[in-house]
C-alpha cells in the first residue's frame, strides 16, 4: 500500500488512504490488452515491451535478485513484484482502492473545478462501463477502428501548428488552434491514465481527454464555468462517463442566477439534444480534418447549431 501511495503521489495525484490489498487474496488484473502482451517474469536482460500509449517504463525486478539475511526479500522488492504494469505508468488498484479514489477524488473535484488531476483520477475510476461501451463503439466504425489501430496523439509534438494557423477561418484546424490561443490552454495538458487497467481502454479515455478541446471547438464553448458545463452536459450523454455526468449536474453551483437561467432554457436543451443526435465524436479521426469547415462536420456529426447567446 506505501508503493501505491508514492506512485500516485510521484504522478502528481494528492494522497487518498486506501484500504491494503492482500496479495494473496486478490491477484493483480488480468492483462486485456493488445495480444502478444505477456505477463511472464523475465530476467534483467529480457527488453520491454514497446507502448505506443507513452514512453517506455521501467523494468520490473527480477527473481534472480538476491535475498535479505532472514531469508527474505526487502519489504520494497516485496511489493514491486505485485506490481502488473499493463503500460508504462499504470497504477494497478483493487475495486476499493478505485472506489476510495473515486469518491476522494469526487470531493476534491467538486470542492475546486479546475482541479484537472481530481478530475482525471474520477474519470479513470468510474469509468469501468463507459469505457469499454466507447471501445466497442469505435471499434464498429471504419474511422474509430483506424484510430484505435493506429493511437494517434494530439499535442504539440504531433501538431503543425504553422499549418493550422494558416489555414482559411472557419476551417476545424484554424478554429481549433484560436480556441487554444483565446483560451490560452495547451493539448500538453492533458493526463496520461494511471488507473484503468486496460490499455487498449487507456488510450480510449486518452483520446476521449485529448478531444475534448475539439469539442469546445464544434460547440463553440469557451473555457469559462458555463461553457464547462455546457460542454460536460453534451459529453455526458455521448460517453456516459459518470465524471461528466457529475460536472454536468454539480458545476452549475457556482454560476449566477442569470447564468442559470440561460443554461436551464436554452444552453442545457441543446447540448442534450445536440448528444443525442450527433454520432460517437471518438470516430473522427480529427487530425485528418484540419481543412473541412467548421459547419460542415457539425452537420455530418449531427450537432446542432449552438444558440445566439452570449456564454
Amino acid at each position: 500500500m506505501r508503493q501505491l501511495l508514492l506512485r500516485a503521489l510521484r504522478a502528481g495525484v494528492p494522497l487518498l488512504r486506501a484500504a491494503s490489498a492482500s496479495p494473496g487474496k486478490c491477484p493483480p488484473p488480468q492483462l486485456l490488452g493488445r495480444p502478444g502482451l505477456s505477463l511472464s517474469r523475465a530476467g534483467p536482460s529480457a527488453a520491454p515491451v514497446p507502448h505506443p500509449l507513452l514512453p517506455a517504463g521501467r523494468a520490473r525486478p527480477s527473481h534472480s535478485e538476491p535475498w535479505g539475511r532472514d531469508g527474505r526479500r526487502g519489504e520494497e522488492e516485496e511489493e514491486e513484484e505485485l506490481w502488473h504494469q499493463l503500460y508504462p505508468g499504470h497504477i494497478p488498484t483493487s475495486p476499493l482502492q478505485k472506489a476510495l479514489l473515486a469518491t476522494g477524488s469526487a470531493v476534491m473535484a467538486l470542492c475546486d473545478p479546475y482541479r484537472h488531476d481530481m478530475v482525471a483520477v474520477l474519470g479513470e475510476t468510474t469509468g469501468c462501463l463507459a469505457l469499454p461501451n466507447l471501445r466497442d463503439k469505435m471499434k464498429n466504425h471504419p474511422e474509430g477502428y483506424r484510430i484505435l489501430q493506429e493511437r494517434p496523439r494530439i499535442r504539440l509534438s504531433t501538431l503543425d501548428m504553422d499549418r493550422l494557423q494558416g489555414l482559411p477561418d472557419g476551417t476545424l484546424g484554424r478554429e481549433y488552434v484560436r480556441f487554444l490561443e483565446d483560451n490560452k490552454v495547451s493539448p500538453d495538458t492533458r493526463m496520461p491514465p494511471k488507473f484503468v487497467d486496460n490499455e487498449e481502454l487507456a488510450y480510449v479515455i486518452q483520446r476521449y481527454r485529448e478531444v475534448h478541446d475539439l469539442m469546445h471547438t464544434l460547440l463553440g464553448m469557451p473555457t469559462n464555468m458555463l461553457g464547462e458545463v455546457v460542454v460536460k452536459w453534451f459529453e455526458a450523454v455521448q460517453t456516459g462517463l459518470p465524471m461528466c455526468v457529475l460536472g454536468a449536474a454539480f458545476g452549475p453551483v457556482r454560476l449566477s442566477t442569470r447564468k442559470l437561467q440561460v443554461l436551464a432554457t436554452e444552453l442545457v436543451p441543446w447540448a442534450i439534444r445536440s448528444g443525442l443526435n450527433a454520432s460517437c465524436v471518438l470516430n473522427i479521426y480529427y487530425e485528418q480534418r484540419w481543412e473541412q469547415p467548421v459547419e460542415s462536420l457539425r452537420e455530418e456529426l449531427g450537432i446542432f447549431p449552438p444558440p445566439a447567446v452570449r456564454v
